[in-house]
């Protein structure tokens, strides 16, 4: 049977994702309702930025001409060949800790930093660890799926160029930020599927991002 690996933050009212970005409102709408004998109902309602919690960042985000959530090809989503790069305690991610192109090709490709173990702390919004703009041009020359990362940004979130994102998603390559649970996964050998609600005019948004196990 295969095994099922939870690699997103559940999203809670009040929680911090980033520093400076205001946390969701989890609320009621209609409180629950008894419509008949033992049946009732219960809607709620939820205020958030699109960067919450484990989110999908389209090309959209950092080019405006480019697809949006709700245009991402799911090829690049859904069911992908994944492998797992091990990265934990390297503060600066270059091609080097990558590896060989032809491990990740065509592949998404998740970077165990181990960072997400600072989540929910202040910890996590500083000394995050980033890839490098070699490291970057390397996820595109392997013809990559996406990029998932265990850590608060892609990118040194000092640097305004932000040559990971523009590269990336220059070249159509979803970015997922803030995963966690990659130390569960295997280097190889597994499949990782990470949908967002397909919602237009977003660059950003929330994905239950699932890895299976065979």
């Amino acid at each position: 049977m295969s095994r099922f690996v939870d690699l997103s933050h559940a999203v809670e009212h009040g929680m911090i994702t980033y520093p400076g970005l205001p946390a969701p409102v989890v609320s009621t709408h209609r409180e629950r309702t008894e419509i008949s004998p033992g049946v009732s109902f219960h809607i709620g309602r939820i205020d958030l930025v699109a960067n919450t919690g484990t989110y999908v960042d389209a090309p959209f985000h950092y080019h405006s001409d480019g697809p949006d959530v709700a245009a991402l090809p799911l090829e690049r989503l859904v069911d992908v060949p994944a492998v797992r790069v091990s990265a934990y305690g390297v503060p600066v991610i270059g091609p080097d800790v990558l590896g060989e192109p032809d491990r990740l090709w065509g592949k998404a490709v998740l970077v165990h930093t181990g960072w997400s173990r600072h989540w929910g702390t202040e910890r996590y919004g500083t000394g995050s660890p980033y890839l490098t703009a070699d490291a970057a041009r390397l996820l595109v020359e392997a013809n990559v799926a996406l990029l998932g990362v265990d850590a608060l940004n892609v990118d040194d979130t000092a640097d305004p160029v932000r040559p990971v994102h523009d590269t990336l998603l220059a070249s159509g390559i979803p970015i997922l930020e803030h995963l966690t649970n990659l130390s569960a996964l295997p280097d190889d050998g597994f499949r990782l599927t990470a949908l967002p609600a397909p919602v237009r005019g977003l660059g950003s948004f929330p994905v239950r991002a699932v890895a299976v196990l065979a």
